[in-house]
């Protein structure tokens, strides 16, 4: 009488199930953590790339484990499926930052005004966060090519006026001030920076807003600045293109009046 093996389970079925749940888990609670401001940025990124690892050992388990269930037939494949499932979900928000870091300029650092960008508070910044300088000739050209939206605005109004408005914009945005609202009494520039969150991952950026009073017309510049990071993926030329948008309108529905050309 020939007798059959029992089949066995595969071990790696297991493993991949439990791995991509646990950094699943792992993600969740790291992101939660991070926007409630519980987990600090350079964690938070560390944690990220564990998670990743992590992702990627569960899709190696469920390989191996397919190859025994595939040649041995052993048990698991309900536990493979699943693994390598909610390791696919952990890892697709990565696949789309890889794609958007292939065709986003490495910029972290976005401007109005290339000669004289707006200042940014530097009083809480630390060592390992991105070096603020003014962009090179190649970043300038870079930032044109990728973001031809992001320009300076001109108004033809009182000095005070856009102040006003600008402050009217921030104050719908749930971005932290660096400092009160300045005096605009017998100013003819005042310059105010926010801390700005991405919407995603709560990354965070610096955001100075500068208004000028050049005795014709009224210049407002903008200048967003990733803490961490070579590559934002588009998100302070969009921050800068929005508030200056939303700006315009707040503009003209105040005084009815259009931006200076």
């Amino acid at each position: 009488m020939v007798s059959i093996p029992e089949r066995q389970t595969s071990r790696a079925a297991g493993w991949s199930r439990g791995t991509a749940a646990f950094s699943l888990v792992l993600l969740l609670t790291v992101l939660v953590g991070h926007r409630l401001d519980l987990v600090e940025t350079p964690v938070f990124l560390w944690v990220l790339a564990i998670v990743a690892l992590l992702a990627a050992f569960a899709l190696l388990f469920a390989g191996f484990a397919l190859s025994r269930l595939w040649n041995f037939g052993d048990r698991g494949g309900r536990d493979l499926s699943v693994g390598a499932l909610l390791a696919l979900l952990v890892l697709a928000p990565y696949g789309t930052a890889a794609y958007w870091a292939t065709i986003s300029p490495p910029l972290s650092d976005i401007s109005t005004d290339f000669d004289d960008p707006p200042a940014i508070d530097t009083s809480d910044r630390t060592k390992g966060m991105n070096v603020l300088a003014t962009p090179t000739p190649g970043e300038q050209s870079l930032q044109g090519d990728a973001y031809p939206l992001v320009t300076s605005r001109s108004y033809n109004l009182p000095f005070e006026t856009v102040v006003d408005a600008v402050e009217t914009v921030l104050d719908r945005r749930d971005w932290q001030l660096q400092a009160p609202y300045p005096e605009t009494d017998g100013q003819s520039e005042v310059t105010i920076n926010a801390l700005a969150k991405s919407f995603v991952l709560g990354l965070p950026a610096d955001v100075a807003i500068r208004v000028t009073d050049d005795g014709d017309t009224v210049i407002v510049d903008m200048r967003s600045a990733s803490r961490y990071g070579q590559y934002d993926l588009g998100d302070n030329a969009a921050r800068i293109v929005e508030f200056l948008g939303e700006l315009d309108q707040e503009v003209a529905g105040q005084v009815g009046a259009a931006p200076a050309e």
